[in-house]
């Protein structure tokens, strides 16, 4: 286990530790044992770090391509040399196991490479001459740095939400506020430590933690910020745009899902199985990406539930640090009790409980719950089309590809699907009908920093990631000439 000060600051301004007026309660959740407290900030400590990156963004919006992606480049090899720490780091303050834990820390490293190399690239491209219909006039088109801006993420995937906006933005040239989770703030506490060693110049990055409503807040409102990067809620997200839109500045929202795995009816049933599994429990069914809505063909329904309901009860489901975990804790009370309660109202509007929804009974401490599997589940009820963010899988079947599409796309959401089928031809054609921004077919729930990640509806408004993510925090300008 990892040992901690009674108290940490918790912002990070100008280049300078300090502490705020707020105390933040840090648990563990596998243990409900407080790790430490730290010393949040309120809507003053959000003013000097806006203040601080402002005067920041005078010198670094006009560092080269090259210079900035040096500087990611320190940022990954530092996140890389404390891998150990960060991931153990991670386990203690979010609940995950190590193994989820450790591939949340090569995510991070892989999207700071990944937007070095693509600000190393920027300065070739910078100035491109643009085709006109006139000779009289002649254009060049320029990407320049949005500003400065803010980026509020959660505990779902500490320093991985982070990495996700954080490195494109640095990537642009702008300068950054950012607020982490009050629940999960220790690992974007240490990637601040290892930021202020990387040779950032002071005011560039800064780090304000601190509730939503104290820091959250002020920080969507400001007018200095150019743009504002959220994921978390919808109910949030809602919050968040509507403060944004007082000062018309630009908004990017990762929000909710409600996906589906649609098992078709020539899938390999154990590999179907193992998806099921991944999608809904990793993280501890923790993910706007969970795909929470199993739809089964009927020719495969009866063996494909048996055998779910086996392999989900077999999970180990244990402390993040136990050698054999499969799933670990869920981050918090609050969230535990939101998930009970879910469960509790599903059997309320007639859903069938096949298992799991209790806690396991060899942990009589921490926010631990079974993996949970469910049918029969209405049509209208939350249960089927609420985002849980827990681990509960709902499974119906279908008497046809058709209807399995139509289920699958009636959701106010539309972040990702999953596909399992043997016929290639099968899978792109579904793929290609379902309303969601990532599809994986016959495949884990792979994320690569090379492709989007987004999805339709009320899921996401804006990409990250890919060239996309960069493009998020970039202006454009065309500059035409007179000849």
């Amino acid at each position: 286990m990892i040992s901690f000060p009674t108290t940490l600051h918790g912002l990070y301004i100008n280049g300078q530790w300090s502490s705020g007026r707020d105390h933040l309660r840090v648990i563990n959740p596998a243990t409900e044992a407080l790790l430490t407290t730290v010393n949040g900030g309120d809507e003053q400590a959000v003013d000097q770090a806006i203040s601080a990156a402002c005067e920041a963004f005078k010198d670094w919006s006009k560092t080269t391509g090259a210079e900035r992606g040096a500087i990611l480049r320190n940022i990954a090899n530092g996140v890389r040399n404390g891998r150990d720490h960060l991931t153990r780091l991670q386990s203690s303050n979010n609940g995950k196991p190590l193994f989820e834990a450790a591939i949340d820390v090569d995510d991070v490293i892989a999207t700071f490479e990944y937007y070095a190399e693509l600000a190393e690239g920027l300065d070739a491209q910078q100035d491109r001459a643009v085709a006109l219909p006139s000779d009289d006039f002649s254009a060049r088109l320029r990407r320049e740095p949005c500003g400065v801006v803010g980026l509020i993420v959660p505990w779902n995937f500490p320093m991985v939400t982070t990495a996700w906006k954080l490195a494109p933005a640095l990537a642009a040239g702008c300068c950054v506020v950012l607020k982490p989770s009050e629940v999960t703030p220790l690992s974007e506490l240490e990637l601040a430590a290892i930021i202020a060693e990387s040779g950032l110049p002071k005011g560039v990055f800064n780090l304000v933690c601190g509730t939503g409503l104290a820091v959250g807040a002020p920080l969507a409102a400001d007018p200095r910020i150019a743009k504002i990067s959220f994921t978390g809620s919808n109910a949030v997200g809602v919050q968040v745009m509507q403060r944004a839109a007082e000062t018309v500045k630009g908004v990017s929202l990762e929000l909710g899902g409600k996906s589906s795995l649609l098992v078709l009816e020539d899938a390999d049933i154990e590999l179907a199985v193992e998806l099921a599994c991944g999608g809904g429990f990793f993280n501890a069914g923790q993910m706007c990406s969970a795909t929470s809505r199993v739809l089964v063909a009927d020719e495969l329904a009866d063996e494909f539930l048996e055998r779910l309901q086996k392999r989900a009860q077999a999970i180990r489901v244990a402390d993040p640090f136990d050698p054999d975990v499969e799933m670990g804790a869920l981050v918090n009370q609050a969230q535990y009790q939101r998930v009970l309660g879910h469960i509790d109202r599903g059997l309320s509007a007639g859903a069938k409980l096949v298992c799991g929804g209790n806690r396991p009974a060899h942990l009589p401490r921490g926010y631990f719950l079974q993996p949970t599997v469910f049918t029969q589940v209405p049509l209208d009820s939350a249960l089927w089309c609420e985002e849980i963010f827990g681990p509960v899988l709902c499974v119906r079947s279908f008497s046809s590809e058709a209807e399995a599409i139509a289920l699958a796309n009636d959701s106010q959401f539309g972040l990702v699907a999953s596909v399992v089928t043997r016929n290639a031809e099968t899978a792109d054609r579904v793929a290609n009908a379902l309303h969601a921004g990532l599809v994986w077919l016959n495949a884990p729930q792979v994320i690569f920093p090379q492709a989007a990640w987004g999805g339709y509806k009320q899921s996401s408004l804006g990409r990250e990631l890919g060239p996309w993510g960069l493009q998020a925090f970039q202006e454009i300008k065309h500059v035409i000439r007179a000849h």
